[in-house]
């Protein structure tokens, strides 16, 4: 019997590893995409609108993004198709829904990886870094916020969606407030905006390097 999208949304959520999450990933990725359209997920068109906001100067077709769990390409696509952005790279940690995010057409590389662990990127080498639907339950904490800030030039930002409640119960404030502290970024946004029908509210946290 097929997984209903709540099947897989509940099971992703709950997952307990990498290589748990990598295998559910693997088999919801050719279903994802209009699955995700049942839960009215307008995240990736938020975080895309976040960046051009926050990248005024630097001309599309010229500015580097780098979008952390790229899944099968929603936010690639809104980059590309509303804002003109052509220099896209993503990272995933399911072969599947990479596959899928290729047959867009609108990254230039598109790389298995897994962002609990270092990027193998150099320090500074993006304008944007996007983090879209993986700061929630069974996914990632807090922690590689650092290392996407890392991989981003100096006055370049980072955005990302943070479930709200996840937010509170993760510690994801303790560790903004450290990376404010120790002068590498400064908060640009983090309100709470409703992104999916059943999510309760989500952050768009946006941070630009300093």
């Amino acid at each position: 019997m097929a997984s209903k999208p709540d099947d897989f949304l509940s099971r992703v959520f709950a997952a307990k590893s990498t290589e748990e999450s990598r295998t559910l990933y693997d088999q919801w990725a050719k279903s994802y995409d209009s699955d995700m359209i049942t839960h009215d997920f307008t995240a990736p068109r938020l975080v895309a609108e976040t960046v051009a906001k926050h990248l005024p100067n630097i001309p599309s077709l010229k500015a580097k993004i780098l979008d952390a769990g790229c899944g099968s390409g929603a936010v690639g696509i809104a980059l590309s198709k509303l804002f003109s952005y052509q220099v896209i790279d993503g990272l995933d940690i399911s072969q599947g829904m990479l596959d899928v995010a290729r047959k867009t057409g609108v990254y230039r590389e598109l790389e298995m990886a897994d962002l609990t662990k270092r990027l193998e990127r150099e320090d500074g080498v993006y304008d944007a870094v996007v983090c879209c639907g993986m700061f929630t339950h069974g996914h990632l904490g807090p922690e590689p916020l650092g290392e996407l800030v890392r991989v981003v030039k100096g006055g370049g930002v980072v955005a990302a969606t943070v479930l709200d409640t996840f937010w509170e119960e993760s510690g994801f404030e303790g560790v903004v407030e450290r990376l404010t502290k120790e002068g590498k970024v400064e908060v640009l946004g983090k309100e709470v905006v409703a992104y999916r029908k059943d999510a309760g509210g989500g952050r768009v946290l946006v941070l630009r390097k300093l």
